[in-house]
């Protein structure tokens, strides 16, 4: 990569394993989501915001907790209601002794907040999340307050339920690296759930999930500075530049990607050939990325979305076309 060091290939097999200890603690608990995992992780890894969407009862909320405790990171959780206030999220300045005013901050001062049904608040307070998450401070009052080092937004959002949820705008989707979709499990899966719930587990009780702590936050610190340092060749960059670019122009899709979308699939590109042990980028791990890291910053066209026509399915249409560098 230009401008600095490459990731070393010790440095690189140090991490996929580190990487590969704390994706199969997370698979004991978290069943039958193998891909939606490692897309969350990678995305962590990469620095960013991640955008979970699934029916109710698909594990969205367990996989951050089992995460956090996975990674000794604080968990936060934040309810998203229609009478949440912005002030509830960030925090608030209370007057104390000697006529000054203190700060006490919000749940969103921890390291992995779960913004839970992020869609049922209004506008405004789903506002309160654009600073945080793009500049990871807080202002309040005319005072920035820094977030943690290891802060990142987990938002969920029901993908079937209209009814008193609120669209989010599309300058906070467009500060989710990824939207990781959850499915049903399989049904050899969905009896796995029920043997571990007949052995003492309970999703409400984090002693009974059976993980231990594989990391910390230094360790995922270097695990972020490993992953801006894996190289991507030139051909590749233009790949990424030509499948965002893409979506601009795409007859399916009447909203096309952000440059910030660009940055987010060379970051979530990079992080994932570390995981894999790799020193370099290839195109494989870009085209796989594709769908998450666009899905949810496009737009399909209104009469193809009446005809059933997904994001995921546009998208699909417009990589196919996009040609694939050898290299």
């Amino acid at each position: 990569m230009a401008g600095s060091e490459t990731v070393t290939s010790e440095e690189a097999q140090q991490a996929a394993a580190v990487a590969a200890a704390v994706l199969a603690q997370l698979e004991t608990v978290v069943l039958g989501q193998p891909a939606a995992i490692r897309e969350a992780f990678a995305a962590l890894v990469a620095r960013g915001h991640i955008l979970l969407e699934g029916v109710p009862g698909t594990a969205k909320t367990l996989l951050v907790r089992t995460l956090a405790q996975v990674l000794g990171l604080s968990f936060r959780r934040i309810q998203f209601t229609p009478d949440l206030m912005p002030s509830d999220v960030t925090g608030v300045n209370l007057l104390g002794g000697h006529a000054e005013f203190t700060f006490r901050p919000g749940p969103i001062f921890g390291d992995l907040v779960l913004a839970d049904e992020i869609n049922r608040a209004p506008a405004k307070t789903q506002a309160a999340l654009l600073e945080a998450m793009q500049e990871r401070s807080v202002t309040v009052d005319g005072t920035s307050h820094a977030l943690p080092g290891a802060f990142t937004v987990f938002a969920t959002q029901n993908p079937i339920e209209f009814e008193g949820t609120y669209p989010l705008p599309e300058a906070e989707l467009d500060r989710f690296l990824v939207k990781v979709a959850l499915g049903y499990p399989e049904a050899e899966v969905e009896q796995g759930i029920l043997a571990r719930v007949l052995a003492g587990f309970e999703a409400d009780e984090p002693d009974s999930f059976g993980v231990s702590q594989t990391l910390d936050a230094a360790g995922l610190a270097a695990l972020r500075s490993a992953a801006r340092r894996v190289r991507v060749e030139p051909s590749l960059m233009a790949y990424i530049t030509a499948l965002v670019r893409g979506t601009r122009s795409a007859p399916a899709l009447t909203l096309g990607a952000s440059p910030r979308a660009t940055v987010a699939l060379l970051k979530v590109a990079q992080a994932t050939a570390l995981l894999d042990g790799r020193t370099f980028v290839t195109p494989d791990d870009v085209k796989l990325l594709a769908p998450a890291v666009l899905r949810h910053r496009v737009v399909v066209a209104p009469e193809l979305e009446l005809e059933g026509v997904s994001a995921d399915a546009a998208l699909g249409s417009m990589i196919e076309r996009i040609e694939v560098p050898r290299s």
